[in-house]
């Protein structure tokens, strides 16, 4: 084992008793339907969504990142160290695209290969290449699609029927289903009657030295949130449950409901900063600006920002969802709160009116993304499940 704590391929190897060592075999990373190099250099995410398979290359033959970007992809060579990229070169349509990915013979398609998906969208594409090419397929979805539809749109619209076919589909023809929360694992489990063998749980992980506690000292009455201005993010009741208090409000995002928002804020008389869309490696010094992080959502996954505000040992303070309460145990690493007015004002004034409360809940939320949301232990995660799939 070397000194990250992450075991080499041949101890990998013989560990789980492989009968081929992982230093030969190529990852294949199919992007979520759509998404590009480029859509995530430019929501300021390439450096936190490239981090694990840079972390994960040295223990591989190789990665190749199949995208969804047009041949600008190709100009990022140089940031992926190694990681190759195919990507739509040819400016084809997305049916033909499709074909020529399929067909069209290449190296990353031979040899001790698994394929994996990234989210749900798009995970079509990797099942059906894997059975073309007969190499084992792992499904990876941060969030279930067809969940969030019915919270979104309710569960007899056609858009979250034809998510939970695409699920069903995919999910059934996988080798492995890797899932980010013991919540998802349930909800994949009772509703696409998989065995529970099948799937996995790697949780999202967190660049724990980028976020980390700052030692300069945090501004007193300053709340900090981070999201897309969405309904889904309940920022309106965020808002409503400051009105005419001495809190500092600042949101860190973007999204159609700005213009509302900030009307919202004016008439409740909240100083609230609308900082917009920040890059990845300035977040941690916003968050440390801030006295608390809040995300008093309706709906999530396994939110990001809310591990990485823990990893930099905030109080954190999170709606009483099973998703979020899934990471925060309440009165230890964070408080949880409902996720209406009332019961967003009550937590945040009594958190901030308890000093000692607030150095305890970060400090024990520190220790919880150390513990379980580092890049090594992700590795680890991931080369296990890899692994597997070549027994």
């Amino acid at each position: 084992m070397n000194q990250t704590g992450i075991l080499s391929a041949h101890e990998l190897c013989i560990e789980n008793r492989l009968m081929i060592d992982l230093k030969q075999v190529r990852l294949v990373l199919f992007f979520t339907q759509g998404m590009s190099l480029s859509s995530w250099e430019n929501s300021h995410l390439f450096e936190r969504e490239v981090a694990i398979y840079h972390a994960l290359l040295p223990h591989l033959a190789g990665i190749t990142f199949i995208t969804y970007g047009d041949k600008k992809d190709l100009q990022f060579a140089n940031k992926l160290n190694g990681i190759e990229v195919i990507c739509n070169h040819l400016g084809l349509s997305p049916s033909w695209y499709r074909r020529y990915l399929t067909y069209w013979p290449a190296k990353w398609q031979k040899g001790h290969v698994v394929f994996k998906s990234n989210q749900i969208r798009g995970s079509d594409l990797a099942l059906e290449m894997a059975k073309h090419h007969k190499k084992p397929f792992i499904s990876r979805c941060g969030y279930l699609l067809a969940n969030w539809l019915k919270w979104l749109d309710g569960a007899e619209a056609k858009t979250t029927k034809a998510a939970f076919a695409l699920e069903q589909r995919v999910f059934n023809g996988a080798d492995r289903v890797v899932v980010t929360t013991d919540e998802m694992k349930n909800i994949v489990t009772s509703d696409y009657n998989l065995d529970l063998k099948k799937i996995c749980v790697i949780p999202n992980y967190v660049n724990t030295d980028l976020f980390a506690p700052s030692s300069s000292p945090r501004t007193p009455k300053r709340l900090i949130c981070i999201g897309r201005l969405e309904k889904q993010k309940n920022l309106e009741s965020l808002i409503n449950a400051l009105a005419d208090s001495e809190v500092e409000l600042w949101i860190v995002g973007k999204g159609t409901l700005e213009e509302k928002l900030k009307s919202v804020a004016k008439n409740r008389n909240v100083a609230v900063k609308f900082c917009g869309i920040q890059p990845h490696t300035e977040l941690p010094k916003l968050i440390n600006s801030a006295s608390v992080f809040i995300l008093p959502s309706s709906w999530e996954g396994h939110p990001k920002t809310l591990l990485e505000a823990m990893a930099c040992g905030m109080p954190v303070i999170g709606s009483n969802i099973p998703s979020i309460a899934g990471v925060i145990t309440d009165r230890h690493n964070g408080l949880l709160c409902e996720p209406t007015t009332d019961g967003i004002r009550k937590t945040v004034f009594e958190l901030f009116a308890n000093s000692e409360l607030q150095i305890q809940l970060g400090n024990n939320a520190r220790k919880y993304a150390t513990d379980n949301l580092t890049i090594g232990k992700t590795v680890q995660r991931e080369l296990s499940v890899i692994g597997e799939q070549l027994q």
